[in-house]
């Protein structure tokens, strides 16, 4: 794994992520965490959360703080960050990492699994932002950082309703970057390309998958969850203090 970059701002900065113990959020966490910040994290992975947390610990470094919780259920999320905040402080960086790309037929979507994965995949990241808003006002400040995917970019096939919640991402983006600019509150998107976590390895990348990427990035090799959270770590620290409102795309030049 190459080295990222080190921002003296983010030592002991408060941190929330959502998804953290596996594939992408994983990476997120650690990132942080090795940076000196004071991370908590959601998920549903209760087992792999809790392996990561020990084995930060045993690197040495400050275990991040773990929370079991279904982010479909808004009322215990938010209940959750307040618990997370009232221990550590308010947070001022914000992850909406946490998504489900499961694959579905047109035909077969019913109108509870349309809402299931709204559910999922877009209405946690607007109430998110808003548990962590009075805490970022007191502060003068903060970064809150959304999801999006490439896939909707490259007009990807077998996930309509995954595409339009992540398309959804970016006008949520904006429309928040500009209502709490005022505050000093920076809202800005990521959006991955094809990242080879294990999920993704385990599911669809075959030999086939593997030509694809070859002749779609622009960009040898392959898309690393460590990618990803480098750009994290930049939204979050104050070497980005004048990017908001914006779209930062890490997919080795497939779209």
């Amino acid at each position: 794994m190459k080295k990222l970059a080190s921002y003296p701002s983010l030592q002991g900065r408060r941190v929330f992520v959502t998804g953290g113990g596996t594939g992408i959020g994983e990476a997120i966490v650690k990132a942080f965490v090795e940076q000196g910040a004071v991370v908590a994290f959601v998920d549903i992975a209760k087992e792999a959360s809790e392996a990561l947390c020990a084995n930060l610990a045993a690197a040495g470094h400050r275990a991040p703080v773990f929370r079991y919780c279904d982010i479909t259920d808004i009322p215990a999320l938010q209940r959750t960050m307040a618990e997370l905040a009232e221990q550590l402080g308010d947070f001022e960086v914000l992850v909406n990492n946490a998504a489900n790309d499961q694959r579905h037929d047109i035909e077969k979507v019913t109108l509870d699994y349309w809402n299931e994965r709204i559910a999922i995949n877009q209405r946690p990241m607007f109430f998110t932002a808003q548990a962590v808003l009075p805490g970022m006002k007191k502060m003068g400040g903060g970064s809150i950082i959304n999801f999006s995917s490439m896939s909707w970019h490259a007009k990807g096939a077998g996930y309509p309703v995954y595409a339009t919640t992540k398309a959804a991402v970016i006008g949520l983006t904006r429309s928040l970057a500009r209502d709490l600019g005022p505050f000093g509150v920076r809202v800005n998107t990521v959006t991955p390309g094809w990242v080879m976590t294990q999920r993704q390895i385990d599911l669809w990348v075959d030999e086939a998958a593997e030509l694809e990427i070859k002749k779609a990035q622009c960009l040898p090799g392959k898309l690393m969850p460590d990618d990803i959270a480098a750009m994290v770590l930049f939204l979050g620290a104050d070497d980005s203090r004048m990017c908001t409102a914006q779209d930062f795309v890490v997919d080795a030049g497939w779209t």
